[in-house]
């Protein structure tokens, strides 16, 4: 392992198992959550596996999305659903717990969800609703 990759927050994260792991324990909270349930077919199993890679490529693992399915695009993929700034939050939130429940450390957990909240918020294509 080179010098680089032993410093990719993939690896500090704990790499593939930490990522699987985080996946697993968020998709049952989005599942659960009255604003983001809505959003998610009821097979979330291919869902999950997209998460997976695009989180590995994303903290500095291998490309396994962009490899599969081209570049990320992630704003124009989420295009189609309504997400707002409350939305964003819950995501935030669900992803947090999943850290948490998997056993990161705050700091390395406040880091990443610090990564993710800028990919969160330029998701945001509709207004909060009345």
């Amino acid at each position: 392992m080179s010098e680089q990759e032993r410093n990719t927050l993939y690896e500090l994260m704990g790499g593939a198992e930490t990522v699987r792991r985080i996946v697993e324990a968020f998709y049952p909270r989005v599942l659960k959550n009255p604003l983001l349930a809505p959003l998610f077919p009821s097979n979330i199993e291919p869902v999950m596996d997209k998460q997976y890679m695009f989180l590995s490529q994303f903290f500095g693992g291998p490309t396994l999305y962009s490899d599969v399915h081209g570049h990320p695009m992630m704003r124009g993929r989420h295009m189609p659903f309504p997400i707002t700034v409350e939305r964003a939050d819950a995501w935030l939130g669900c992803m947090a717990g999943a850290m948490e429940e998997v056993g990161l450390p705050q700091d390395l957990r406040e880091f990443l969800l610090q990564r993710l909240k800028g990919s969160a918020y330029h998701f945001v294509n509709t207004p909060e609703e009345e």
